[in-house]
């Protein structure tokens, strides 16, 4: 019976993670595409009334299903910033459903591997909330990483543009079509905005304050800046290009010499989890007494306290602001 629960339980977590993070087939999609074509080319009053439907059905389930996600989970103006940030495409209601997933999961898995049923409930809820955000700020950090490293590029192919005679807000279209990555799916952002009657500032601007990068707000910040004093737009854009690659430059130089203080820091402090995993194989009665003696839990906490407090003060030790 518990390994029937047992594979049940993988089951339905495996389902639940394919259901939320997997996107749509290919089928389906081609599908779409066509259904599409049809109603924009078609026309026929039934099919445009057709599609209407369809669409404010669409949007009615999904404002749905968002809105009581977002009763559940704290915050969620943050949360949908954050999932916006990856670049995923990814909803509430997703991470919710992996989240619980990973609860539901590990919560049996350690019952029934028989830890105290407590125990099992907050390693689960810590594993279901801590995992889904640390894998999402881990995907912000590599999206905006290829973000900062393509942009002076980026920069340089709108500093040509403009030196040829384009305008601000083509050169924008040409780095959305030309520039892969993150850079495109943003500035090819900033321009629908554009064409459906957002000023550049504004479209700029919220695209800045989704991403939360320095550079970008420097790039923000100098357009605004020439449109309101004049000046040659190309020359200052080659300067801040020239600006960022040296802040790069010095990020990459800081990194390799705080790269030894990090490592020691990542061997100080896996070294006491990696001695109980050990030793709770070879003897897993003797480590269980510090889920039920009380002494033992007291100073369990106290030693995790006192490790955490001195993980944050090496971090903060090799934590550089540039």
């Amino acid at each position: 019976m518990q390994l029937f629960i047992l594979i049940a339980g993988l089951i339905g977590t495996l389902a639940l993670a394919s259901m939320a993070f997997s996107g749509p087939s290919g089928s389906k999609a081609s599908q779409r595409r066509l259904q599409g074509v049809r109603e924009r080319h078609s026309r026929s009053t039934e099919v445009a009334a057709e599609a209407q439907m369809r669409r404010i059905l669409q949007n009615r389930n999904a404002s749905k299903m968002e809105g009581w996600a977002s009763q559940i989970i704290p915050k969620p103006a943050l949360l949908r910033k954050r999932l916006d940030q990856t670049g995923r495409g990814w909803s509430l209601l997703h991470y919710l459903v992996a989240s619980s997933g990973l609860f539901l999961t590990t919560a049996v898995l350690l019952s029934l591997w028989g830890l105290p049923f407590y125990f099992g409930l907050f390693v689960g809820l810590f594993i279901g909330i801590g995992l889904p955000h640390f894998v999402v700020g881990k995907l912000i950090k590599r999206r905006i990483a290829k973000f900062t490293s393509k942009f002076p590029d980026a920069i340089d192919l709108m500093v040509r543009g403009l030196r040829s005679g384009l305008p601000i807000t083509e050169t924008m279209g040409v780095i959305s079509d030309e520039v892969p990555g993150p850079i495109s799916e943003e500035f090819r952002a900033v321009s629908d905005k554009m064409k459906i009657g957002r000023t550049m500032d504004v479209a700029l601007q919220e695209t800045a304050d989704r991403l939360g990068t320095p550079e970008f707000q420097f790039f923000v910040i100098t357009l605004a800046i020439q449109r309101e004093t004049g000046g040659n737009l190309a020359e200052t854009l080659g300067n801040l290009s020239d600006v960022l690659r040296k802040r790069a430059a010095m990020k990459l130089k800081i990194k390799a010499m705080s790269s030894e203080s990090k490592a020691s820091a990542w061997i100080v402090g896996s070294l006491p989890f990696i001695v109980f995993a050990m030793i709770w194989f070879i003897n897993g009665n003797y480590m269980q007494k510090f889920f039920t003696d009380e002494r033992l839990i007291i100073a369990g906490c106290g030693g995790l306290i006192w490790m955490s407090l001195g993980v944050f003060i090496m971090a903060k030790m090799v934590d550089f602001e540039i």
